[in-house]
């Protein structure tokens, strides 16, 4: 959920207690504003007051069981994932956070992972085309000492 959570926070309380936690993933759609992340709504179509560090820590508290971080700034580019905003996330909260926008390389998924802290992260364009596999990308993160799950 991303504006229908900003629109009623207590939405997130609510489905959390009804379908636990695990089940409840708050979309953060959220980029630079001088020096803090701003979070948007409407698929990056409305600017809100809301920081994305603040928002992401109260979902949390509010039952969301993770944060799927987009960087509106990175989407599409190819260059690399806001490891800055990713870690300031990740580092707030006690929940996964899945980092979205900008991978362009393996070394990327290395990068957000070391230094954004992600627990996860995706991408689209990297794999839509065939540059590269999800096979070649988890094999080099294993290399890495970066955990994954190898394909058999």
């Amino acid at each position: 959920m991303n504006t229908a959570a900003l629109s009623d926070p207590d939405l997130i309380t609510t489905l959390a207690k009804r379908y636990g936690s695990q089940a409840v993933i708050i979309a953060i759609d959220a980029k630079r504003k001088k020096d803090r992340f701003a979070v948007f709504a409407r698929s990056g179509q409305s600017g809100t007051t809301r920081d994305a560090v603040e928002w992401a820590r109260e979902a949390t508290n509010r039952g969301a069981g993770e944060i799927l971080l987009t960087s509106i700034d990175r989407d599409g580019t190819k260059g690399g994932f806001d490891c800055e905003m990713t870690a300031a996330v990740s580092d707030a909260v006690n929940i996964p956070v899945i980092a979205s926008g900008g991978a362009g390389t393996f070394e990327h998924f290395a990068d957000v992972f070391t230094a954004g802290h992600a627990d996860a992260a995706l991408a689209a364009s990297i794999f839509h085309f065939q540059e590269q596999s999800v096979r070649e990308l988890k094999e080099f993160l294993a290399n890495r000492q970066i955990p994954v799950r190898l394909c058999t």
